[in-house]
């Protein structure tokens, strides 16, 4: 989906837990997120530092977004 998504020039980040089957399946801009059953969170922490984890992926995203890259590229 993500190679079929940027054929249209549209760049994509794809936030995974497994960063080497990001890199199979094509995706560009790949940024690891936290774990497995969780990807933008952890349910152990306080609803603060969840927000805290969620909107440092976010942020890593958007700036994986406005990167010009040439080859595969993990943030």
């Amino acid at each position: 989906m993500v190679k079929a998504i940027e054929s249209y020039g549209i760049p994509v980040v794809h936030i995974c837990t497994i960063v080497p089957i990001s890199q199979t399946v094509g995706a560009n801009r790949i940024v690891p997120a936290v774990a497995i059953p969780y990807p933008l969170g952890d349910p152990a922490k306080t609803p603060e530092e969840e927000k805290k984890i969620r909107r440092a992926i976010l942020e890593k995203a958007i700036k994986a977004l406005q990167t010009p890259i040439s080859e595969q590229t993990v943030f």
